[in-house]
């Protein structure tokens, strides 16, 4: 990915319809994407297509149409919201004569920026190779066969494609490695909270929900918090007091997802993730102002699902109530929602001016004494306006 400048990178978005129903028509999750790397989105183009032309993605006019548009509007790199194999993006970058990425790069990248402990760090750069080694064909356009064997003179040797492989996949294995003595690390520290019988709650939801300025409510912590997408990657965990529940229970604020996730980082980011799966309790944050959020939530359910978290008890937190209009506001703060034939409850809050907070943590003292008292979860709180 080309470098930013001061005011950044101009870049043309690129979107194709192939049918599907979370197409967003308008890149706008994509132009985000682009504006947290510190790029500039400065021209946006969509087109439909029954399927991906195997060598361009696109096909030919398009793809001149697309270079005419780059041209117009001075973009130095084009990138695309969906998927590209190898093939594709080498062709793309030959008939465009620029930089062409795609969204699962643009993540990483992402990611590379903010991580910001010695795991998230180690997860990125697991991810990264991971994805870098599946793209050797065009990085490198210098294939020669580098000399080596026995004898003076030498004999066929590695090509270099072949050497750059083995580099990666050496490196590849160092990190994994690094990455299980952090994971035990982890699980000692959960087995230390564990034996203090500590209830684990993590926050989960599509990334911008409002995940960490909830955090930071509950717990008057001063974790990272912006109006941007993947602004907290790393796993933060804090005391909150209950005073209904007379105790303290763990509560964790963890990576947001977002739609297509690469599965490299499903699966490097396994131990940040491990704090979902052991938790006792999700609170699933969602944006409820945000129109599109019934897509956000079942993207959340399906990486949860992924992990082997699916299973695991959920409270439903729609945010950003004080974003919402007078008409928009519901009748009542607190009732239950289906999700995909599951019923969850669910609880109407503002993290930012604090209006539910309460209703919030005295739904979460319910679900402690439930859990003192091996009731189960679900018989341990009712809410207003729950159908009987």
């Amino acid at each position: 990915m080309t470098a930013s400048s001061e005011d950044g990178t101009p870049v043309l978005l690129v979107g194709v319809d192939f049918g599907l129903p979370h197409f967003d028509g308008d890149l706008e999750e994509l132009g985000l994407l682009a504006q947290t790397a510190g790029m500039k989105p400065v021209a946006r183009l969509t087109c439909k297509r029954k399927a991906p032309d195997a060598a361009l993605f696109i096909g030919s006019g398009k793809a001149d149409e697309i270079r005419t548009l780059a041209q117009m509007h001075g973009a130095a790199e084009v990138l695309f919201d969906q998927s590209l194999s190898p093939a594709q993006q080498r062709n793309l970058e030959r008939h465009l004569e620029l930089p062409v990425n795609d969204r699962t790069l643009l993540i990483l990248e992402i990611f590379a920026q903010r991580a910001r402990s010695h795991e998230g760090k180690l997860q990125v750069e697991l991810a990264r190779l991971q994805y870098l080694s599946t793209r050797l064909v065009r990085r490198w356009s210098h294939l020669e066969r580098q000399t080596g064997g026995i004898g003076a003179r030498g004999g066929p040797g590695e090509k270099q494609i072949e050497l750059d492989r083995r580099m990666i996949g050496d490196a590849v294995k160092r990190t994994r490695e690094r990455l299980v003595k952090v994971k035990r690390q982890r699980t000692t520290q959960r087995r230390q909270r564990e034996r203090r019988d500590t209830f684990n709650i993590s926050l989960v939801g599509y990334t911008n929900a409002g995940k960490s300025t909830l955090f930071n409510a509950l717990v008057k912590a001063r974790a990272y918090a912006a109006d941007q997408l993947f602004a907290t990657l790393d796993t933060t965990t804090r005391q909150l007091y209950l005073g209904d529940a007379g105790r303290s229970v763990s509560l964790s604020d963890t990576v947001g997802f977002i739609r297509d996730l690469p599965h490299g980082l499903v699966d490097a980011f396994q131990a940040t993730l491990q704090e979902a799966i052991d938790a006792d309790l999700l609170l699933h944050v969602v944006d409820a102002s945000n129109p599109g959020f019934p897509e956000q939530m079942a993207q959340v359910q399906k990486v949860l699902n992924e992990i082997g978290a699916a299973d695991i008890p959920q409270i439903l937190v729609f945010n950003k109530l004080d974003s919402l209009q007078a008409e928009q506001r519901p009748p009542l703060l607190e009732d239950q929602y289906d999700v995909d034939g599951h019923v969850f409850p669910r609880l109407f809050v503002s993290a930012r001016s604090g209006e539910g907070l309460d209703a919030l943590r005295h739904a979460l003292s319910l679900r402690v004494l439930a859990a003192q008292k091996c009731m189960t979860p679900d018989a341990a709180i009712e809410l207003p306006g729950a159908a009987p």
